[in-house]
């Protein structure tokens, strides 16, 4: 028998989406399908061209949607000469054919519970009324926002009672003994019932190929990149420890005028590229990491013992500056924010932190193993499922 499995993420800025949901495909794959004896195949739904680019596990394929921006005032289509409700109708039909046809056993959407401009959700009452033994879980980060934002958006999704009758688990990607969304009021009390910590999805990730640098070296990361220039610029700049290299990787959503700039200011002993295959084996050899507040960034750099510096983006949404100082609370990353960062600062970060270690242990990072026994779970109960009264 096999398993069936869809993975969505709306995916408007950055690759957090699409790289948290390649970690928990490969988990999937590889823990759930050997504890159940049982292979499993999926798609991952994305909005990004550039999500092709990353191998996804043996049985999994992708299925990329017209992308979306997003404007001051909320939403637009990426690249289609269409308004938003077009294109929420584009996606969410794709969606819904892809589920139809493909009749997954487990679905799970990427923070956004009804997508982009609620796309999901005739497709998503849909799979509870003709597939009702398909488990529904709403997947969450950490940190979702500022409370009072976060409390608006789910007042926009309908509610947590509403949510409620679309999904069958809610799992928070994180630790609660280091921020806790319920605590704070950034989760809805409908939705409470269904919530379940699994921690950071940190343990376990897999490396994907190497890349070659001189060592020893510390290392620069902005993740995608879209916003990443300042910090890159002043990073570039900075003085390297003696005895060191520096490797910046800008990302490959940023401009090239960008790029340009970042390249233009790089220190002696500085090497900057657009990208690399794989972050995380990188930052398992870096002797320092300097990078932004990004959940998936940061769940790659606690997965080591490597000291980090963390910058987070303070502007659109407070979600990495409360990560990153939880975290600065807990001991696990040292953090600044953007206004108090320039290139003597990192120089001198750097300079403190090389030849030491930190410890993350106290954290609970075993994300990857907790989802893939909450998956099981839900199989187990499909047909409990099966008997519920349709919505």
């Amino acid at each position: 028998m096999t398993i069936r499995i869809v993975l969505y993420s709306h995916d408007s800025v950055g690759l957090g989406h699409i790289r948290r949901n390649l970690a928990l495909a490969h988990a999937l794959t590889e823990r759930l399908g050997r504890e159940r004896g049982e292979a499993v195949t999926g798609m991952l739904i994305a909005g990004r061209p550039e999500a092709t680019e990353f191998p996804p596990p043996p049985g999994w394929d992708w299925l990329i949607v017209p992308g979306v921006r997003r404007e001051p005032d909320g939403y637009a289509a990426r690249a289609l000469d269409v308004d938003l409700d077009t294109l929420a109708a584009v996606r969410g039909g794709a969606f819904h054919a892809a589920v139809s046809s493909f009749r997954p056993d487990l679905i799970i959407v990427d923070r956004h519970p009804l997508g982009v401009a609620r796309e999901l959700d005739s497709a998503l009452r849909a799979v509870r009324r003709e597939q009702p033994g398909c488990a529904v879980v709403l997947g969450l980060r950490d940190v979702l926002d500022a409370p009072d934002v976060a409390r608006a958006e789910w007042r926009a999704a309908g509610g947590g009672r509403s949510l409620r009758r679309l999904f069958d688990a809610v799992w928070v990607f994180g630790d609660p003994a280091v921020h806790d969304a319920s605590a704070t009021g950034e989760l809805p009390a409908g939705l409470r019932g269904l919530v379940r910590h699994t921690g950071y999805l940190s343990a376990g990730r897999t490396r994907g190929a190497g890349f070659t640098v001189d060592e020893p070296f510390v290392l620069t990361t902005v993740g995608g990149g879209a916003d990443g220039a300042r910090l890159a610029t002043a990073a570039a700049a900075a003085p390297v420890p003696e005895g060191y290299r520096h490797l910046v990787v800008l990302g490959p959503q940023m401009p090239a005028a960008e790029r340009a700039a970042v390249r233009a200011v790089a220190a002696e002993g500085t090497r900057v590229v657009r990208r690399v295959p794989d972050v995380l084996a990188l930052a398992q050899r870096a002797a320092a990491v300097v990078c932004m507040g990004g959940y998936n960034t940061l769940c790659e750099v606690m997965s080591t013992r490597t000291p980090a510096l963390v910058v987070p983006r303070v502007a659109r949404r407070a979600e990495q500056l409360i990560r990153a100082r939880a975290l600065a609370r807990a001991g696990a990353v040292d953090t600044a924010l953007p206004d108090d960062i320039d290139a003597a600062v990192i120089g001198a970060w750097f300079a403190s932190r090389v030849g030491t270690q930190t410890s993350r242990s106290a954290l609970a990072l075993d994300g990857l193993a907790s989802v893939s026994r909450l998956a099981g779970d839900l199989l187990d109960a499909r047909t409990e499922r099966g008997e519920r009264v349709a919505v």
